[in-house]
This record gives C-alpha cells, sequence and structure tokens, in this order.
C-alpha cells in the first residue's frame, strides 16, 4: 500500500511560554508565520462550477486567469452544488457530520489544500485548527480527498487552495467553463439544479 493511500494524521502543537496572554501573542504570530509561508506556495481558488458527467460530475475550481477540473463521484458532486446553493438536506450528508462534530469538539476547518496531482488523482490536506482552555493552538492536518475536503469547505466557508505545483500541472479549462450552462455555475436558483 504506497504512502497516499494510508490514511496519515500529523498533529503540531504549538505551545509557547507560560503565561496565557503570552501563549496567545505566540501563537498567533505562529499563525501569521504559517500563512506567510503558506501564501508564498499556494493560490486560493474558488468553485467555478459543478457539471455532472456520464461518469460523475466535473468540478471546475480555479481564479481570475485558469480554471481546472476534478472529476468527482456524482453524490459528492450533488452535495456541493446543493452547499452552494444553500439548499438543506433531509439527512445529514458525510461532511454535514463532519461539520458537526468539528462543532462539537470545538475545532474548525481552516483550509483545504491540493496538494498533489498524479496522472489525473488529485490529492489534498484538511487543515483543522483548534485552541484549548489554556490558549495552546493545536494544528492537525488530515489526508482527504479533494471531493470530501471541498464539500466540508463549502458547507462551512473555509479557503480552498491549491499548491503552485499543481496548478502549473493542472490543464486550464477556462473555455470549457464559459461554456457551461448557468445552473452549473450557481447563477440560477437551485431549483434548476440538475442533480
Amino acid at each position: 500500500m504506497g504512502d497516499r493511500s494510508r490514511f496519515s494524521l500529523l498533529v503540531v502543537i504549538l505551545n509557547a511560554g507560560n503565561a496565557p496572554g503570552r501563549k496567545r501573542l505566540q501563537n498567533e504570530e505562529t499563525g501569521r508565520k504559517l500563512k506567510l509561508a503558506m501564501s508564498n506556495q499556494v493560490l486560493r481558488v474558488e468553485i467555478k462550477g459543478v457539471l455532472p458527467t456520464r461518469s460523475g460530475c466535473a468540478l471546475f475550481l480555479g481564479n481570475e486567469t485558469k480554471a481546472f477540473v476534478i472529476y468527482i463521484d456524482h453524490a459528492i458532486g450533488a452535495s456541493i452544488a446543493n452547499a452552494m446553493q444553500k439548499v438543506p438536506s433531509a439527512r445529514p450528508q458525510s461532511h454535514e457530520l463532519m461539520s458537526h462534530m468539528l462543532k462539537g469538539l470545538g475545532a474548525r476547518l481552516d483550509r483545504v489544500v491540493i496538494n498533489d496531482v498524479n496522472e489525473g488523482v488529485f490529492y489534498a490536506r484538511m487543515i483543522l485548527g483548534m485552541e484549548n482552555e489554556l490558549f495552546h493552538q493545536k494544528i492537525v492536518e488530515l489526508d482527504a480527498r479533494p471531493s470530501d475536503a471541498i464539500a466540508l469547505a463549502t458547507l462551512v466557508g473555509a479557503p480552498i487552495y491549491v499548491t503552485l505545483k499543481v496548478w502549473d500541472q493542472a490543464e486550464d479549462r477556462s473555455e470549457a467553463l464559459e461554456q457551461l450552462p448557468p445552473h452549473a455555475t450557481g447563477n440560477e436558483d437551485a431549483d434548476d439544479i440538475p442533480f
């Protein structure tokens, strides 16, 4: 079994100084440094559209200069489209359950990073954060399918990033995005989404 197929978990505990106020300032400074380092290696992207295909869904991600596609399962595509339109589900879906669990544990999804692509298969990391009663900051990084991570990010409003390596390797599909029907890009009412 390869490294990418194994569940991986990295826990970093940032704990500095003894005084709560000092710890909070040091944790905020560490957070700023992590964000600065990350901003030099990643680009923020948005969901540009979700389009059903014969074998699933095409999820368009990008910014004003480029859009690329990740092919995902039909059910998770529908979940992402519904989350974009703020359509409630009758029963909690997996990403909604994860959201409730994080909230119950006092944790949050800080961001999603699409960090690798290999032969058309994309990989992602979910960065979770939590501060305990002693102002210790805990950051947890989880390996995830991009579709699951993006569904959760869409639901909770967390930003989505892509590494420069992935950005450079991904084919620009901006022209295909421009030809999408309005319901695929979130420009019409949720009733028009064909899921």
